[in-house]
């Protein structure tokens, strides 16, 4: 999802870093030349097309990792999935070749359900009926077995292979140690993010990009090596890592290249890529059955990636911040002689301006503004919203996700249909903010997702069309929400720390998807509790949002004071 990109807004896609950057006060008027040399720059590339031939086919190149990227973004929803298993019963048995759908098992095992409305059967997992000792007849009969259970120490699994097969890692008091590598997921995600972005910005985005995508494949192969839970899970630490870089490097990389224009444009087409590349996983579980097959599938291939070396431009921007000018008017001659235009002389003397450092004014500008900040009560509030707002987008967000195979039906198909459902949610968001503003949109997604999710537990057992239909509603709900935090959380910022504070609050975004891999896991407790608790964080976040102001139409704040007009 689009909040691994902390420094950018994931619908308008706009660089918050760098653009529109304004001074904090009228003091140090000669500095606001700096900004000249991004500004001459986005000339340059209006002049060579905004977005033509060498842009789409570039951007499209930096696409297709993303696919990859997302997909191992949650390939652990399968390879960590809990497969269909019962306890095995030697007395009916083949004990050298067992099958899990045998036509004796409703008397030998339990109905997982039966204390339930469900009509349906579904064998527990680790109890079994205690046989009859009266019975000394040969096969299994419902007179085989008492209505009393033992529990059972070994088992029989359907045709589908994860780890709980391979490690035995069965019953209720083992399932945290699934939901565990969820969370070490998302601590990877938070490193990785943090770790690629400063090198990015220290040694290029082409070759951070490229390394991201050797790392997750690497570690995504030698996973399915693994001897052990231990080692897996480090494995699914380290690939997270990698994983965190793939999506904002390509962010920055189409953001950089494009005009101001059509920066919107990337941003939702980037988003489109990541919903098919997690839709993808789908499909390639339900063909494989094997987590091993699955996760080579999702790493192996992007290793043919590391050819983009020789095939991706820098950025031009960041080589001009560095001060490598023949590089960058190397790479921009190239853009121009694809698109077929001439650059003028006048344009070109950008490449031979000095070179202007703006960070340590920045830097020496944010403490003052934070502390100005913290001292506004009305600010502290409104920020103590949005950061809670963004905690729940990430719990709801990928609480749905991982729910979504365990909500009754065809798991791979609902996986599917949850990821596919953001392509959508993008869409709505970007139609909503510039029809109805960001306050009324980010509200109205978050208490549809929150209605919907608490509507499913009320549905029939007999209805389960229907709890699809209101998940899924709920999933395109918080997509959008998502999305439009990204555009009302930098509008409400003062400029100079605007970056800062967005990617604060994609931080705090983690800390809610660290805990979401818990969420399926207390639906073996409670049944409705998983989606009681996601929906209503989301109308509590829902309805707080309606306290936050309304940005659209609104001139950007540049100082604390501007921000507590709003």
């Amino acid at each position: 999802m689009c909040f691994l990109a902390p420094n950018f807004n994931c619908v308008t896609g706009y660089y918050l870093k760098c653009g529109d950057m304004q001074l904090l006060s009228d003091e140090d008027s000669d500095s606001c030349h700096l900004l000249m040399n991004s500004l001459d720059f986005d000339d340059v590339v209006e002049e060579l097309g905004e977005l033509g031939r060498y842009q789409i086919l570039m951007y499209t190149l930096a696409c297709i990792p993303v696919l990859f990227g997302a997909a191992n973004s949650l390939t652990y929803v399968f390879t960590a999935g809990v497969p269909n298993y019962r306890c095995l019963v030697p007395e009916c048995d083949n004990v050298t070749n067992p099958i899990y759908a045998s036509p004796w098992i409703e008397w030998a095992i339990p109905n997982k359900h039966q204390s339930t409305t469900a009509q349906y059967y579904e064998a527990e997992y680790c109890e079994r009926y205690i046989r009859n000792t009266t019975d000394i007849g040969i096969g299994c009969f419902p007179q085989t077995f008492t209505n009393r259970t033992e529990r059972c120490h070994e088992w029989v699994f359907d045709d589908e292979r994860t780890i709980v097969n391979d490690w035995n890692i069965t019953c209720l008091e083992n399932q945290w140690m699934l939901s565990l590598v969820g969370t070490c997921h998302f601590a990877g995600i938070i490193i990785g993010s943090g770790a690629f972005g400063a090198l990015a910005d220290r040694y290029g985005r082409k070759l951070m990009f490229i390394l991201s995508i050797f790392l997750m494949s690497v570690s995504g192969i030698i996973q399915v090596f693994s001897n052990g839970y231990v080692m897996f899970a480090i494995f699914i630490f380290i690939n997270s890592i990698g994983t965190a870089g793939i999506f904002p490097l390509a962010f920055i990389i189409g953001v950089e290249m494009v005009g101001r224009k059509k920066r919107e444009v990337t941003g939702i087409i980037l988003n489109y890529f990541y919903s098919v590349g997690e839709a993808l996983i789908a499909l390639f579980a339900w063909v494989t059955k094997d987590w091993v097959q699955l996760q080579l599938i999702a790493s192996a291939p992007a290793l043919i990636f590391l050819c983009y070396y020789w095939i991706l431009p820098e950025s031009a921007r960041w080589l001009l911040a560095k001060n490598r000018k023949v590089e960058a008017k190397a790479v921009m001659y190239r853009v121009a002689e694809c698109n077929k235009v001439v650059l003028s002389d006048h344009l070109m003397e950008i490449f031979e301006e000095p070179q202007f450092k703006i960070d340590s004014l920045e830097e020496a500008k944010i403490l003052p503004v934070v502390k100005c900040m913290a001292k506004s009560r009305k600010l502290v509030f409104r920020f103590s919203i949005v950061f809670f707002i963004w905690a729940v987008n990430a719990f709801v967000y990928y609480g749905l996700s991982l729910s979504s195979t365990s909500i009754g039906g065809d798991k791979y198909l609902n996986f599917a249909l949850v990821s596919l459902v953001e392509i959508p949610g993008n869409t709505l968001a970007w139609v909503c903010i510039n029809k109805i503003g960001r306050k009324w949109s980010l509200a109205g997604s978050l208490l549809i997702s929150g209605v919907t999710c608490c509507l499913t537990i009320f549905v029939p057992a007999d209805m389960h069309w229907l709890v699809i239909v209101f998940f899924l509603i709920g999933k395109l709900g918080v997509t959008s929400a998502f999305s439009v935090s990204y555009v009302h959380t930098s509008e409400m910022l003062p400029t100079i720390i605007r970056s800062g504070g967005v990617g604060l609050a994609s931080t705090t975004a983690r800390v809610g998807a660290l805990v979401a891999p818990f969420v399926p896991l207390l639906g073996q407790y409670v049944p409705y509790l998983p989606m009681l608790l996601l929906g209503g964080f989301a109308v509590v976040a829902g309805l707080l949002a309606l306290k936050l102001p309304e940005t659209r139409g609104v001139k950007l704040p540049e100082k604390v004071i501007d921000a507590q007009r709003l």
